[in-house]
């Protein structure tokens, strides 16, 4: 494990860069096109970020990017 010290204003940057690949993959998940082995690898990087943001994000924005659990391949349609 690794610890950071940073400022608010490195905080904030984190923060905007985190959510802005959130969104960006969440209009991923919905484009067709994607094949469904990219999205599988997709949904673990997201999961990654996702947690990386709520470590510093409140729970209001937080809720924003939570996506539901679904199973097989219905998850990407």
């Amino acid at each position: 494990m690794l610890g950071f010290l940073f400022t608010t204003k490195e905080v904030q940057e984190l923060e905007y860069l985190l959510k802005r690949e959130l969104e960006e993959m969440l209009l991923d998940f919905s484009d067709k096109r994607i094949d469904y082995l990219v999205k599988r690898a997709m949904e673990e990087r997201y999961s990654i970020i996702f947690r990386m943001y709520a470590r510093i994000a409140s729970p209001n924005e937080i809720s924003k990017y939570v996506r539901r659990k679904k199973t097989g391949e219905e998850n990407f349609t």
